[in-house]
Parts: C-alpha cells; sequence; structure tokens
C-alpha cells in the first residue's frame, strides 16, 4: 500500500500535489520509489518545476542557545516547466537516491526517539513554491551497522535517545552538515560509564564508526582516550567479533580512569 500525503491547495482553485511512496522502508545507499500526482485546479496554471528531496530535523548549537532546524540534505528536479490545464491529472514518477550518511531512524523494527527524517515534495507555480508536509520514511541500518548496534545490546547496553547535530566530525568521511550520535545507557558491569555514543558516517566503500565515552565539550579529538574512530569495509565486517572488541576498549579505557 502506498504511503499518502495530500499537501494543501495552492490558493483558491489552484492546483494540489499528493506524494505516494511505494516503499517507505529504506536502507542508506538504496532508493525510495514514488509517484507525485498533481491535479489541476479550476484554472490553467504556469507549472514552473517539481522536485522532491530529503529533509531531517538537526540541533543546531549558535553560542548559549540550541534550536532545531529542518535540513534537506538532497533534492533532485523531477520535472520541468509546463501548462497544467484546468482539472488535468499529470502523474510524475520518481527514485531518489538515499544517501550513504542518511541517518538510522529505526532498529530491530522499533522507530528511534528523536529521529524526523522524510521525503519533500515542491511545485514551483507562478513565481510561487509550494513545500508540502514531510512523508516519513523507515531508515533501516545496513548490515555492517546492525552488527555493531547488536554488539552493543548483547554487551548489555540500552538505547537512550538519537539525534542530528550540524557540524562534522573530524577526520571522517563526512559529506552532510550534519551527524547522527546514538546513546546508549551502560550495563551495571561498567559501573562509572555514564554514556556511549556511537556515529556512523558510510559511503560507498566504507564507514567510518566513531565512538566516545562521557562527553564532555570539545572531546571530539585524537588525543582523547575516551574518542575512538576507526573505518570498517561494508562487506567484510563478519571477521570481527565487535562485542569483544567493544569490550576491550571500554575496560580499557575504564581501568585507566578507575571507573570500574
Amino acid at each position: 500500500m502506498g504511503f499518502k500525503k495530500l499537501f494543501a491547495s495552492l490558493g483558491v482553485g489552484g492546483a494540489s500535489v499528493e506524494t505516494v511512496l511505494h516503499e517507505h522502508n529504506v536502507v542508506p545507499g538504496g532508493v525510495v520509489q514514488g509517484e507525485v500526482h498533481i491535479q489541476g485546479g479550476t484554472v490553467n496554471q504556469q507549472i514552473e518545476g517539481l522536485s522532491v528531496g530529503l529533509q531531517a530535523r538537526v540541533e543546531v548549537e549558535s553560542g548559549d542557545q540550541e534550536y532545531k532546524q529542518d535540513i534537506e540534505f538532497t533534492k533532485v528536479q523531477i520535472g520541468g516547466a509546463f501548462e497544467l490545464q484546468a482539472g488535468a491529472v499529470h502523474t510524475v514518477p520518481f527514485g531518489l537516491e538515499i544517501p550513504w550518511e542518511t541517518p538510522i531512524t529505526m532498529i530491530d523494527g522499533q522507530a528511534l526517539r528523536g529521529m524526523h527524517v522524510g521525503v519533500t515534495t515542491e511545485l514551483a507555480i507562478a513565481r510561487a513554491v509550494d513545500s508540502g508536509d514531510l512523508d516519513p520514511i523507515n531508515v533501516h541500518p545496513l548490515p555492517v551497522q546492525k552488527a555493531i548496534l547488536d554488539a552493543f545490546i548483547r554487551l548489555g547496553f540500552r538505547f537512550k535517545n538519537a539525534d542530528l547535530e550540524r557540524g562534522h566530525i573530524r577526520g571522517t568521511r563526512q559529506r552532510l552538515p550534519f551527524y547522527q550520535e546514538i546513546e546508549f545507557y551502560p550495563p551495571a558491569q561498567y559501573r562509572g560509564l555514564n554514556q556511549v555514543e556511537l556515529s556512523f558516517v558510510a559511503d560507498e566503500h566504507a564507514m567510518d564508526v566513531v565512538l566516545e565515552m562521557d562527553k564532555k565539550p570539545g572531546l571530539f579529538s585524537e588525543g582523547s582516550d575516551t574518542f575512538r574512530s576507526f573505518q570498517v569495509g561494508l562487506h567484510d565486517f563478519q571477521t570481527t567479533d565487535w562485542a569483544a572488541y567493544l569490550h576491550q576498549w571500554i575496560a580499557e579505557v575504564g581501568s585507566k580512569r578507575n571507573w570500574f
């Protein structure tokens, strides 16, 4: 069944737009397929363009203030200029590529709290622009991402929250203007540990994994013993025992700081 969202009409008697997503479950590097239906109003109208994109709600820090901002991080033109006749219906199919860095919104079928990612549709008509509501998509982890997430669960970590932060993680392949942090509560065996934050930064070749413990301002630096980043291939990750890898790192840091 298609996922539908009816946009507001463009003025009295104007055109209306309906976007239908054929499948709203996707993975980074995949494609979301859909159709945009443009319904003509009571008068002829000049359509100047039609586009679809992906949008995420991101936390922005500015001085002492923090606020949410909707950022469109990919956009594709799917229709050019034409005259929409009164009462006519135009259907425009599209395939929108999901960037490899697109944040995960689902883990094991459960939605991650704090994630708002979806498809936007924009219709330009007579020098005016109508931006429709967000059509949410469910972004599931890649197999390599799921392997690392499963390792945290095996160690007894519990999911706390996820957020998107504007900025860049130094030393990674990041291209988008924001990154995702997935936060976990530690199990009792890691007493003294406040939390662990996990970030994935992938492209079509490999993925950077960024781990951070007991976050403090300015902690994203190679010199900190509570920060670790490493690269893993998208298809050769099965040879690593990720639970053992994570436990070893956490235990090393914890013993240095007398946490455990």
